[in-house]
């Protein structure tokens, strides 16, 4: 297995060199005190042109932790974020639970107060604020909305706490982690350093959903009249979008995005029928229910009472939420892309003896699907002048 060794410096060195040689591209950093053994690591790394992450000083730590949250959202790539001590962590809690509830990994650190009050140990303290800023468990201000938190103790443990930091906010169900860097371990130093490269701690892959589960579902979807796909997240996965069309295209099963955080199926799709699934509860005799926390607000609309739910995604249950108590005839565990694409396999053998109900619902569906476009065609018309602009003419924009 290859390694590679750094020839004397700072744990701090180290570190920006293991995020730059773990596929870190940004260091989105709003510093203060605790940030010196950062800053030095950056500075060396650009006058000695080794790999480091490209560091970005952000002017406020929600929007640090936002720009994390969209390059990941955009690129796959999970990003770190550092900010200044406690007061830092507390300024980033609305982006921390954005990223937590969106399952957006982001590498979210802070600074800790130095513990060293005497000596010249380097990273002790040095200024009158090291002692009014200390908190007795700074973890806990993030861990209600991190997978994972812990505080670097030393150089030893650098490589391990780096890797699993990757690996917890990237393994499923996705989301943030928290570090904590006190200055003394940042500014330990060594004559030489070496690591394993590339990493040997992989992140698990995702499970993958029962095929028996599936065939039940496949089989309840065969006698289904009027089916319902529910989803919200399910595009965060980009290869989930052509199994979910060709699923939704094969068995005219309408598609409703609510509230959708990714592109989960074009809207010029035929079975794209919008962001609303009000109007489809009533008739609704089978729902499937795929990575989405809140399908309906059921204080307003909720499904017939003999319509079978189906909850899916890698963590249909939800279990970062406290109460969340959404029906669950069958609930299938695993990651989206295959479980469309098994499904999808599944309803081939028994469509020809659902043709007639597939027939009669595409044609329904079609009749919907044109009036609610011309609805939406309408609207634009009618707002393209408005001032300021009307969002069903800037959405009508944005989907050309």
């Amino acid at each position: 297995m290859g390694q590679k060794t750094i020839a004397g410096g700072t744990v701090a060195d180290a570190y920006v060199t293991l995020l730059a040689d773990r596929g870190i591209d940004y260091f989105f950093g709003n510093a203060g005190t605790d940030f010196a053994p950062i800053i030095e690591a950056f500075a060396k790394a650009q006058g000695n042109g080794t790999p480091a992450p490209k560091p970005m000083l952000v002017p406020h730590e929600n929007l640090a932790i936002h720009m994390a949250m969209g390059y990941y959202m955009v690129t796959g790539k999970p990003q770190v974020v550092m900010v200044h001590v406690n007061v830092g962590t507390a300024n980033s809690m609305n982006g921390l639970i954005n990223a937590s509830r969106g399952n957006i990994p982001v590498i979210f650190s802070s600074g800790r107060t130095p513990f060293t009050e005497f000596g010249n140990k380097p990273g002790g303290r040095t200024r009158e604020v090291h002692w009014p800023q200390e908190m007795f468990d700074q973890g806990s201000l993030a861990r209600e909305f991190t997978k994972w938190d812990y505080e670097l103790k030393n150089k030893e443990v650098l490589e391990t706490v780096v890797d699993r930091a990757i690996n917890m906010a990237m393994s499923e169900p996705k989301g943030p982690i928290y570090l904590t860097l006190p200055r003394e371990p940042l500014a330990e130093t060594f004559d030489e350093y070496t690591y394993q490269s590339p990493s040997r701690r992989a992140t698990p892959s995702v499970a993958f959903p029962d095929p028996d589960a599936i065939e039940q579902l496949a089989d309840i979807l065969a006698k289904a009249d009027n089916p319902l796909i529910i989803t919200q997240d399910s595009g965060a996965d980009q290869a989930s979008v052509a199994p979910l069309g060709s699923l939704a295209e094969r068995f005219a099963i309408p598609v409703v995005q609510r509230k959708p955080r990714f592109m989960c199926l074009p809207t010029d799709h035929a079975m794209h029928l919008g962001y609303d699934s009000d109007p489809f509860l009533d008739e609704a005799d089978v729902i499937i229910v795929a990575d989405c926390d809140v399908p309906w607000i059921p204080a307003v609309k909720s499904p017939r009472p003999d319509c079978t739910i189906i909850q899916m995604g890698t963590d249909p249950l939800f279990a970062a939420y406290p109460i969340r108590g959404y029906e669950c005839d069958l609930g299938i565990t695993g990651a989206l892309a295959p479980a469309f694409r098994l499904l999808d396999e599944a309803l081939s053998s028994r469509e020809k003896g659902a043709a007639s109900r597939i027939n009669s619902r595409r044609k329904n569906l079609g009749d919907l699907r044109s009036a609610q476009r011309e609805r939406w065609a309408g609207m634009s018309v009618e707002h393209q002048s408005s001032s300021p602009m009307h969002p069903a003419y800037v959405s009508s924009c944005l989907n050309r």
